[in-house]
């Protein structure tokens, strides 16, 4: 190798700044091997066979040693002086570790090797400061989030402080509209309670005095008496018994509170609760739907219940006591298990899927009591019979022009085909179920006449 020798001092400076960089990774207690380079534990060093006669040193004698600049001698050969580097160990050597030990590994000067190294240090040096730029960007923006969130947490607190507030402000409102409309309606339920008990007081005290007079005018005046003043007597008397009146109190007592329904807004929310002046009228209540009277067995169907005010106008909630039972009345023992589904307007939708065929005694009950057309009688037929055949107009088509082919319908074609034609009797050109004749294609197969046929030929005709 041609090359000339470097002041000694390049290395000595070389390795100074690499002792300078180390020493901010490592504690104290950390040592350094002159020949391997990487910082380990000085008893790991010396257990291993091959690094137990290395020359291993603190950081900080190496550090004094760097500022007194004193050379470096090889630890393997203390009069020689490390100035060459090992390319292939990646450590300095002095010229005689390089015949013997590190014979034919590529080497160099420290001062020609510092240039090619330093370049690789300082890259990585730029990188890693790099990520210490960005890190510290990071680490100020958790500190600005951290910030952040508190702010914004002690600004949602105060919007919910201010939220519940108001919130309870206006369900303390509400709780004084809504008792001061029940207060309003008790004193208009009593007026009215008061002007039909003076009415009927009234009534009934002329009434009393139109029976005394008359009793004592039967009883006490003579026959001249009493014909004469027979008209006027009758007249009173007429008159008063044609007085209408009411035999039940002009009001009743159906109020209620429902909590679940929305009663607008107060203050800004949205508050919940109403007082219900009306109740439900079981005998007013009415059913509907195409379950009511007739189902199919194991076919789900159902009908709906329709509540109403006693004054018949319709109810516009949900919530009431609603019970249904579908009894079989031959099979004591055989019952539907119907389903209530409360729609929240008034309206239920009972469904049920009957088992097994017959009539059922079906009732239904608002409160306890039957609503209108309750308890009725449902008649549950057998199972929809499914179409086995094909709907056609003619079986001699149908069946791509087979002679032998058989309808159920019972027509012949012209020239005494079995299968039937057109126009044939009961058939005029219409179109039909093979399996029996049925004209609607929507039906249920009724069997016809086709079940004296042979199963070859129905078979043939449906598979055609």
């Amino acid at each position: 190798m041609s090359a000339s020798f470097q002041p000694i001092e390049l290395a000595r400076y070389s390795f100074s700044r690499s002792l300078k960089i180390v020493e901010g990774f490592v504690s104290a207690n950390t040592h350094l091997c002159f020949l391997c380079n990487p910082l380990h534990s000085i008893w790991a060093h010396r257990r291993q066979k091959k690094t137990a006669s290395h020359a291993v040193a603190e950081l900080e004698n190496t550090k004094d040693c760097s500022q007194a600049g004193k050379p470096l001698f090889c630890p393997s050969h203390p009069t020689e002086e490390l100035t060459l580097f090992c390319e292939q160990c990646d450590q300095p050597v002095c010229r005689d570790c390089v015949v013997d030990r590190h014979r034919q590994h590529p080497y160099d000067f420290t001062g020609n090797a510092i240039h090619r190294h330093g370049d690789a240090l300082r890259e990585l040096l730029k990188s890693t400061q790099q990520h210490m730029v960005t890190l510290e960007g990071v680490l100020s923006q958790i500190d600005d989030m951290g910030s952040a969130i508190c702010s914004r947490t002690d600004a949602v607190a105060t919007e919910i402080c201010l939220f519940a507030t108001g919130y309870v402000k206006a369900i303390e409102e509400h709780r004084g509209l809504l008792l001061k409309q029940l207060e309003d309606l008790k004193v208009q339920k009593e007026n009215m309670l008061l002007l039909q008990k003076a009415q009927l007081q009234q009534l009934l005290l002329d009434m009393k005095t139109g029976v005394e007079f008359t009793e004592r005018l039967l009883t006490s005046g003579s026959d001249l008496e009493i014909l004469i003043t027979k008209g006027v007597v009758g007249s009173r008397l007429a008159k008063l018994n044609s007085v209408a009146y009411n035999t039940q109190p002009s009001v009743d007592d159906g109020i209620q509170f429902s909590p679940q329904e929305r009663a607008g807004q107060c203050c800004g929310y949205e508050v919940f609760g109403v007082i219900l002046n009306k109740v439900v009228d079981p005998a007013r209540c009415t059913l509907h739907g195409e379950g009511l009277h007739s189902a199919r067995q194991n076919k789900l169907t159902g009908f709906t219940l329709l509540c109403n005010y006693a004054t018949g106008e319709q109810m516009r909630r949900g919530g009431e006591a609603v019970r249904v039972t579908i009894t079989h009345k031959d099979k004591r023992d055989c019952a539907v298990m119907p389903t209530v589904c409360d729609n929240g307007d008034g309206t239920y939708h009972i469904s049920y899927s009957p088992e097994e065929p017959g009539l059922y005694a079906v009732c239904v009950y608002v409160k306890g009591q039957h609503v209108q057309g309750s308890p009725f009688t449902l008649t549950v037929k057998n199972k929809f019979r499914e179409h086995q055949g094909v709907f056609h107009c003619c079986t001699f088509c149908s069946s791509g022009g087979q002679k032998a082919a058989r309808c159920a319908c019972g027509g012949t074609m012209p020239g005494g085909y079995q299968g039937c034609g057109h126009g044939h009797k009961g058939h005029p050109g219409c179109h039909h179920w093979s399996c029996c004749g049925q004209v609607k294609e929507s039906s249920e197969c009724s069997g016809g006449p086709a079940s004296n046929n042979s199963q070859r030929s129905f078979l043939r005709t449906v598979a055609l």
